[in-house]
């Protein structure tokens, strides 16, 4: 099994999202963490860490694939929960404190992906079948049924941050 795009001291922050998980998804308007060298565009307006995404203004629709590293997951994953409008692709940690103190009370939605994403390397290469599966988090009502009815395959839940079940 090859997880080398999971933290290690080799491991690199530059990994592709496979067309197949944001395409379904709809047009974004803000990508805070475009690689540098993108294999494609995946939304209007790209923030590479050379533009040092999580000083600049976000705008629109936000599509969210971070770094994994810590601390910048964090901080990107935060700044999206404040702004409150987008679509992030992580690993399913639903343990963590990350979950539990940003996305649990602040996400609108979570698709947890069947299987597990092949991501992309540099050279438009296909990595492995990482460690852990990924989950889509949507923030925001509109991203919620979009996720709904994307037709991603997965499990789809609604989050209320106020802890009620639905119905």
């Amino acid at each position: 099994m090859n997880t080398s795009f999971e933290k290690t001291k080799n491991s690199t922050d530059e990994w592709y999202t496979p067309r197949c998980i944001f395409e379904p998804l709809g047009s974004f308007d803000l990508d805070p963490c475009s690689p540098v060298k993108p294999l494609w565009k995946i939304a209007r307006t790209n923030y590479t860490q050379l533009d040092d995404g999580l000083s600049r203004e976000w705008f629109g629709r936000v599509w969210l694939n971070p770094p994994y590293s810590r601390p910048l997951i964090d901080r990107f994953v935060g700044k999206l929960a404040e702004h409150g409008n987008g679509i992030a692709l992580l690993f399913n940690r639903c343990d963590s404190k990350l979950f539990h103190d940003v996305i649990f009370p602040n996400a609108s939605a979570i698709l947890f992906l069947r299987g597990r994403i092949k991501f992309y390397t540099a050279d438009g290469t296909q990595g492995g079948s990482p460690g852990c599966g990924s989950v889509l988090i949507a923030f925001g009502e509109e991203n919620a049924r979009i996720l709904q009815s994307c037709g991603i395959p997965g499990q789809f839940f609604s989050i209320d941050p106020n802890g009620n079940l639905p119905g």
